[in-house]
């Protein structure tokens, strides 16, 4: 019996399941490898950091998902070399993978220019655990500056730093002052939250640079009006367990999250081929890696440019497209027909979020702010969620926040927590 085309997919983000879900029904037997056993919905990574989802709102075990696949096998484990000549993955624990297709989709970590120290103490925001771990420190502040005599070290309990002012940083500055300032008054005796200080730094000349300049003014001053100081123009120097130094200026601080840049993982490097300053490897129009027509590489890790010169960027819905166009073609060669030979990428607008009311958006021509961006924000992300629970529990749970003005997953819940306040 001839056996079927077997795709090995490494990576259950977007564009690994994209293109998963898209070969359904394809002559073909597929293994998805990932070093997590959940799929994650990133762009709501920070509201479980911020108290305001729990995680098993935004993540899904990937045997779940394809239970009803039985051409799908799942593998948990992590990826360390490829070798192209005979097609093989090499796994950490030793075993290895066949392939007749490869699809890299590998995704991207945080990146500290050369100041990988750091992250011990301003931890980024990629995966469960480090949304989980900033929740905790976040809490941890308010708790121990409710015992805390020492005014100085008080003030510094009580100051949150975001390094980063993309939308990940905007938004996590943005519901951190609002959890300070209007959800936790009332609820400490000795501290008045509102007086938290929650500093967002940029090293740019603005704030959210991909949107336009006016939208970007906005979110600025919305920002402002929850209190929070921004600071653009001077680059963070170092960062420490006391605090950080913006250029040559100290702010005693001691809970500080990184969101100031990212590091593609090293799928470059397992095919030798070149990469860009971020690690991204460098792929042909079609999204297969430079002499390798039967790898392709994917999402954060893979850099193409689009028609105007630029990179598409590191978001999900490209993450997505590239998935599905790779499906396409998979499926084309297969059946012998024509093969999709140049990946477009669609642009569907750019959206960040600020606070619980407020959002902008930014079509190119339409472009919108305010409480209406808000809400259509809020629509598409639980429009792209997975599956009907998921949605109905994020959207109960954003009812919930809007109307009542509290989280509902203010817990600290890792063994740490007396370690850390001792």
């Amino acid at each position: 019996m001839h056996e079927k085309h077997h795709v090995v997919v490494v990576g259950g983000g977007f564009g690994g399941l994209q293109l998963v879900n898209d070969l359904k029904g394809a002559t073909v037997r597929v293994t998805l490898i990932d070093r997590r056993n959940h799929h994650l919905f990133q762009p709501l990574l920070y509201q479980v950091a911020t108290t305001v989802l729990a995680t098993s709102e935004i993540a899904w075990p990937i045997r779940h998902l394809y239970r009803d696949r039985p051409e799908v096998a799942t593998v948990l484990g992590e990826v360390t070399a490829v070798d192209t000549a005979i097609k093989t993955v090499s796994l950490a624990n030793g075993q290895s993978a066949s392939y007749d297709t490869l699809v890299l989709a590998t995704g991207a970590t945080h990146a500290y220019f050369g100041h990988d120290e750091w992250a011990a103490v301003a931890p980024g925001l990629k995966t469960l655990e480090d949304a989980t771990t900033i929740r905790r420190r976040v809490l941890l502040a308010f708790e121990q500056a409710e015992v805390e005599d020492d005014s100085a070290r008080r003030d510094a309990l009580l100051t949150f730093t975001v390094i980063g002012a993309g939308p990940t940083g905007v938004e996590l500055a943005g519901i951190i002052a609002e959890m300070a300032h209007k959800t936790l008054p009332g609820e400490f005796r000795r501290i008045d939250t509102r007086r938290a200080r929650v500093v967002l730094v940029e090293a740019g000349p603005r704030i959210l640079p991909a949107f336009s300049e006016d939208l970007s003014a906005y979110a600025r001053k919305a920002l402002e009006k929850l209190g929070v100081e921004v600071h653009t123009g001077t680059p963070v120097t170092d960062c420490t367990d006391a605090g950080v130094k913006i250029g040559d200026r100290f702010v005693p601080s001691r809970t500080l999250v990184w969101a100031a840049g990212v590091q593609a993982s090293p799928a470059a490097k397992w095919l030798g081929i070149e990469a860009d300053r971020a690690g991204r490897a460098l792929v042909a129009e079609d999204l297969t890696a430079p002499g390798h027509p039967d790898v392709f590489v994917i999402g954060d890790t893979a850099s193409v440019k689009q028609e105007d010169g630029k990179p598409v960027p590191g978001i999900a819905p490209a993450a997505k497209q590239q998935g599905a166009f790779v499906a396409r073609v998979i499926r084309a060669r297969l059946e012998g027909k024509s093969v999709p030979d140049v990946f477009r990428y669609r642009h569907q607008g750019s959206l960040a979020t600020i606070g619980k009311r407020a959002a902008i958006i930014d079509f190119g021509r339409i472009k919108l702010k305010g409480a209406l961006a808000w809400w259509i924000w809020g629509i598409a992300h639980i429009y792209f969620l997975i599956g009907t629970r998921s949605r109905f529990a994020v959207a109960w749970s954003w009812l919930w926040t809007y109307l009542s003005g509290q989280h509902s997953a203010r817990l600290i819940t890792q063994k740490e927590t007396l370690r850390e306040t001792g």
